[in-house]
């Protein structure tokens, strides 16, 4: 399960590197690059997302022992 958060985390950073490079950064809101916006914006809140989920496995773990 550890190595597939952080492959699933890696995916998500790759995204936001592709999404970013595809912003056009004089008109971040224009037709084309309203998408990429977009596609960082949800790839950053996987990323979190994981993050949370491997810390609180974290906590759990320390928790029952």
């Amino acid at each position: 399960m550890k190595i597939l958060m952080r492959i699933l985390m890696a995916l998500s950073l790759g995204m936001v590197v592709f999404n970013a490079v595809q912003i056009d950064w004089q008109d971040p809101l224009a037709e084309r690059s309203d998408v990429a916006v977009i596609g960082v914006m949800a790839a950053l809140c996987a990323f979190l997302l994981l993050l949370l989920l491997m810390l609180s496995k974290k906590i759990s773990k320390k928790i029952k022992s």
